[in-house]
């Protein structure tokens, strides 16, 4: 019995992280067009191609290579393991009343679909079903790119589209022929023997894989789905007015789906950078400005640059304390999606000088005396 965990050399509790970054280590040791091994190759996509499908792999752990034949468990009752049934608990005898022709083909799925209004029959897999994951993924973009908008080049692993086969899953020139074991179907019965004798089961086709059809010669890169792994990048424009934690739609940038069939979409999530002085809420922006003693008992002007580079004058009137808020308009982040801008707040912060010239000493004692 082949161990495929041996081929791909992961451990059986291996991720499926693991035995992508595994398989792709070895394709790419092993692949025909640089001079590897076809055979080992070959072989190496096989072990893929069952570890990387989480119900193939549960198959395979109980099986071994032979599990192609067994049952896949899967939806419905076509997959349900009738052996563990005592039917003369459950039925009061063994079945007695079911006349001479019980002990032949008899499907069960088809007898439970009646009764519980489902198909117990597996269909032909569509391009919906092969269609890519959505994929989320997070970046950060700084407070600027929040208020004023980019576009930023996004970088992540997914599946992309096999550009030596064109997502087909065939070699050039060669072409997809009607799967010879269901003829086309993508399903096939099998026939389980058991003590009541012999049940008929539809099942998922194992050689096409519920397709109906195969390649004539599966593509030496992707190993015939049409995609393969690696490292995508798009250019992603991130509007102006985005908050933390919004989530950005871009459509059909997301997983390569099977043979040609739709990519799933990408979701971009944004997280803030934090900024050195500036703190957002919401669409305001707030700030701190240290001023000393005397500029808060006589007032000052302060320049303040915003968030544009823009430099603004603040006049601060005689008397201000150490804590009070001014306000500028408008002078904050564009609402997202709706017309106006938020505000700008300045914290007024007074600072305390920790060593005193002897002269200011002296003309804060005389201060002191004045105002008692």
């Amino acid at each position: 019995m082949k161990d495929y965990y041996d081929i791909l050399g992961v451990p059986k509790d291996a991720s499926q992280d693991e035995i992508k970054k595994a398989f792709y280590k070895l394709a790419h040791k092993y692949h025909p067009d640089k001079g590897g091994d076809a055979e080992k190759f070959k072989e190496i996509n096989e072990a893929y191609q069952v570890l990387s499908d989480p119900e193939k792999r549960v198959q395979y752990d109980k099986f071994g290579t032979s599990f192609e034949g067994a049952a896949p468990g899967g939806q419905g009752f076509s997959g349900f393991n009738w052996q563990n049934i005592n039917f003369d608990d459950a039925f009061g005898s063994p079945f007695s009343n079911f006349g001479d022709n019980f002990g032949e083909d008899f499907d069960f799925g088809d007898i439970f679909s009646e009764f519980f209004g489902g198909s117990a029959r597996p269909k032909r897999k569509t391009s919906t079903q092969n269609k890519g994951r959505d994929l989320e993924i997070t970046t950060e973009i700084t407070l600027e790119e929040a208020a004023f908008g980019t576009r930023k080049e996004i970088s992540f692993k997914t599946y992309l589209v096999c550009d030596h086969c064109h997502g087909k899953g065939y070699e050039p020139n060669s072409e997809v022929r009607v799967c010879p074991q269901c003829k086309g179907e993508g399903v096939v019965r099998e026939a389980r023997r058991t003590m009541l004798g012999t049940f008929t089961q539809i099942i998922e086709c194992p050689k096409c894989h519920g397709r109906g059809k195969i390649p004539e010669k599966p593509c030496q890169v992707c190993g015939g789905d049409g995609r393969y792994y690696a490292t995508k990048t798009v250019m992603v424009d991130i509007p102006q007015g985005v908050r933390q934690g919004e989530t950005i739609k871009i459509k059909g940038e997301g997983e390569a789906g099977i043979l040609g069939a739709p990519n799933g979409d990408l979701y971009l999530k944004i997280n803030l950078k934090p900024h050195p002085v500036f703190e957002r809420k919401g669409d305001d922006l707030y700030l701190t400005l240290d001023i000393s003693f005397p500029e808060a008992a006589l007032g000052t002007e302060k320049e303040i640059k915003t968030l544009d580079k823009k430099t603004l004058i603040l006049r601060i009137p005689p008397g201000t304390d150490s804590g009070e808020i001014f306000r500028l308009r408008g002078k904050g982040i564009k609402h997202f999606n709706t017309l106006g801008f938020g505000d700008l707040y300045i914290t007024i912060k007074v600072t305390t000088p920790k060593n005193l010239s002897r002269r200011a000493k002296e003309l804060l004692e005389e201060l002191k005396k004045e105002l008692d």
